[in-house]
């Protein structure tokens, strides 16, 4: 069982670039750039992270390096879910077990 993935949603000055913070690092000290769902082809969190997020739609690249993950936005896309996709990304239970909530 994972534990819950705290995501603060941070602002860039590019427009069409958002960046996230989580509380944990993904990447140790190295980067890792994404600029397509075939590059995310590994099963280290930042290749699954990336795949699911090239998967959401509407991104252009994603960038991790640590505890931050950069995305590049497409055209009009909209972070909407995006968030909600990283804080449930490694959480698991096994079947039949409900976490117990505060």
């Amino acid at each position: 069982m994972g534990q819950p993935v705290v995501v603060v949603e941070k602002p860039s000055s590019k427009p069409g670039v958002v960046r996230f913070e989580i509380n944990r690092s993904l990447t140790g000290m190295g980067h890792e750039r994404y600029r397509s769902v075939a590059d995310a082809k590994g099963d280290r969190p930042p290749d699954v992270l990336a795949r699911r997020v090239f998967e959401h739609g509407g991104v252009a690249a994603v960038h991790v390096y640590s505890n931050m993950i950069t995305v590049e936005l497409t055209g009009d896309a909209t972070t909407e879910g995006l968030k909600e996709l990283i804080e449930e990304l490694f959480i698991h239970y096994r079947e039949g077990v409900q976490p117990s909530l505060p």
